[in-house]
């Protein structure tokens, strides 16, 4: 059953978004279909409560630092909200393997805190997984990860005192959403990236929380696509309905 105070913010949210025409960005090359262009509405917040922006997730929007925005290409609505519900979730068979393999990994969640050696590492990790659009400055690090409008956790993993992986996600009332997360490239067999999904997944089943939501899927994107391997995953459908992802 749904929560009142969770439907009354998003009939808020809703009533907003239909009497207030965002801006949209100009057409730029998309990052992920190369054959397309890349457009956003956006808005800019400084802080706004953990409720509505999980309403707002709920309606498709995603924040980059203080950028609240979704997509809004012409002719295409490829990129959707992903989510997992946690209790239903099972782990597949090499999902199993990378949780076992990572049995030495240590795990802490806290408040977020920039350091110079988080930064060394996202700036590795950049060299060694990214497209180059990015470089981790200052400004990127700082900008990108650290500033934040809503609840926000740092989940930090261990190999003895060695930091290998961090990973930002924002708190809703039943959610929580990952926002980015790095590590060492250096630990390959690892799988760090699977397995810092598969341990925030299990943080929110040990804390009551519903969902987890894995920020957009694109069924031709496999930088994107891969988030449907979390099973059961749901979609959001025009911008309103969640439903089940089937093969």
């Amino acid at each position: 059953m749904s929560d009142p105070n969770t439907i009354t913010v998003q009939r808020l949210v809703d009533q907003f978004l239909a009497a207030e025409e965002l801006p949209v960005s100009p057409p730029s090359p998309c990052p992920y279909l190369h054959d397309r262009d890349d457009q956003a509405e956006w808005f800019l917040v400084d802080e706004f409560s953990p409720a509505v922006y999980e309403a707002l997730m709920n309606r498709g929007f995603r924040r980059n630092g203080t950028i609240v925005y979704r997509p809004a290409c012409a002719g295409c609505q490829e990129c959707r909200q992903a989510r997992v519900p946690v209790d239903a979730f099972k782990p597949s068979r090499s999902m199993r393997r990378v949780w076992r393999r990572n049995h030495d990994v240590s795990v802490e969640v806290g408040p977020p805190e920039p350091t110079g050696h988080k930064q060394e590492l996202f700036r590795q990790y950049l060299a060694s997984r990214h497209d180059g659009t990015m470089t981790g400055s200052d400004e990127e690090f700082h900008d990108f990860l650290y500033t934040s409008p809503v609840s926000t956790l740092e989940i930090t993993y261990y190999l003895g005192r060695r930091l290998v992986g961090v990973s930002l996600v924002d708190r809703g009332p039943r959610s929580l959403s990952s926002v980015y997360m790095f590590f060492d490239p250096n630990e390959p067999r690892r799988s760090l990236g699977t397995f810092s999904v598969l341990w925030e997944i299990d943080y929110c089943r040990r804390s009551g929380i519903a969902y987890y939501y894995l920020g957009f899927y694109i069924a031709d994107c496999p930088a994107m696509a891969y988030k449907s391997r979390y099973r059961p995953c749901e979609i959001l459908q025009d911008r309103q309905h969640w439903a089940t992802l089937t093969d």
